[in-house]
């Protein structure tokens, strides 16, 4: 391949080395140790690449090679003509954590500007069939972490259910959030999820893939995103998992990166806790029902060094007040019997329950129950 040589830019070759079969940081560092540069790598000729390095992979094909350049000039096109940032394994602004996993990706794609050296960097995972319960404890969660700690960022997948929560939350709340995605950023998967996508950016997030805009999207992908999930982040939080599933599968690579892993217990029986109370029963997750559990196993300062100061008697709207009296009244109340008797619908009165367990007045019980503390 030697006549081809000078017709690439340097980001041409890297993208190109980075998106060959098989290629993670690893790989591509032990080729470079031998072959000199990426340049060097794509110029040589199979017979010269086979000798040097004593490989018999097919990436060391003089067509193979020319074909991964021909798309890696396309791909260079639409990173430059969409404003997106190729960081490259050998770049001063790859992250640390991800560089310490065996199978980062040599090369990501990212829009935005989140920085992922930030202090906490937590991630939050879960079922795509998320419940009641699921749903406020994500609220809640990244709500108490916005207060007390800073430099804070959380990262999920995008996806349906416990991802699009912890994003949704954390934008609700102002904390910069990562979602990283199963495929290029020509396209946001699941679509209905693109007018969150944009807040991401707007708000300070970013999005993140190791896929570029000619990759097909393949069903092992949405496994494979789990890996960058889990190693960009100090922590894995699990909010809700059936007895198998993608979560599951994050908890189990954030171990294998030496990260730690939380689970949110729930109700025996719940099929959408059944992996959580496993997690915990088999001691592979610490158990956590707050930030305060977070904070306490990460060994993480509360902001200026010290715990949030809460009210001795919180104001209350009239509106908390009278889910407060309806819970009083009845002592523990699951949350389609309150909104029935409140005569409000759930969505709705979802929105005073979170406020009300903020403000440490209720607590939420699983099965999505309520009663006051």
């Amino acid at each position: 391949m030697s006549d081809t040589a000078d017709r690439y830019s340097p980001l041409a070759y890297r993208i190109a080395l980075a998106g060959m079969q098989g290629m993670g940081v690893d790989l591509a560092r032990k080729l470079l140790d031998v072959v000199g540069s990426e340049e060097r790598f794509f110029g040589m000729n199979e017979k010269e690449l086979r000798a040097l390095t004593g490989g018999r992979s097919k990436i060391y094909r003089d067509d193979y090679r020319r074909e991964c350049l021909q798309r890696a000039v396309r791909e260079e096109a639409f990173v430059t003509g969409h404003n997106i940032s190729a960081t490259y394994f050998a770049d001063e602004g790859y992250p640390h954590r991800l560089l310490e996993a065996p199978d980062a990706p040599a090369m990501f794609y990212s829009l935005g500007r989140c920085n992922l050296e930030s202090a906490h960097v937590v991630s939050v995972v879960g079922t795509r069939h998320a419940t009641q319960y699921g749903l406020a404890f994500c609220d809640r969660l990244i709500g108490e972490l916005s207060q007390c700690v800073s430099d804070l960022v959380v990262v999920s997948g995008l996806a349906y259910g416990i991802d699009i929560a912890a994003h949704r939350a954390a934008l609700k709340h102002g904390v910069p959030t990562v979602a990283v995605l199963p495929r290029g950023l020509n396209r946001i998967y699941p679509a209905m999820h693109r007018s969150d996508a944009v807040a991401i950016v707007k708000q300070g997030g970013m999005l993140l893939t190791d896929y570029t805009s000619q990759d097909a999207v393949q069903k092992s992908n949405f496994l494979a995103r789990n890996r960058i999930v889990a190693a960009l982040s100090d922590c894995t939080v699990v909010v809700e998992s059936a007895g198998s599933g993608g979560a599951l599968v994050t908890a189990s690579l954030a171990m294998s990166y030496n990260r730690d892993v939380m689970a949110v217990p729930g109700r025996p029986g719940d099929e959408y806790s059944a992996g959580c109370n496993k997690l915990i029963a088999t001691n592979k997750a610490a158990l956590i029902t707050g930030a305060g559990d977070l904070l306490a196993a990460m060994r993480w300062e509360s902001a200026a060094g010290q715990p949030r100061q809460l009210d001795l008697f919180p104001r209350l709207t009239a509106e908390e007040q009278a889910v407060v009296d309806a819970i009083r009244d009845r002592g523990e109340v699951h949350l389609n019997t309150l909104a029935q008797a409140l005569g409000q619908p759930v969505y709705k009165l979802m929105s005073v329950l979170v406020e009300l367990d903020c403000k440490k007045v209720i607590t939420t019980l699983p099965g999505c129950r309520y009663a006051l503390l």
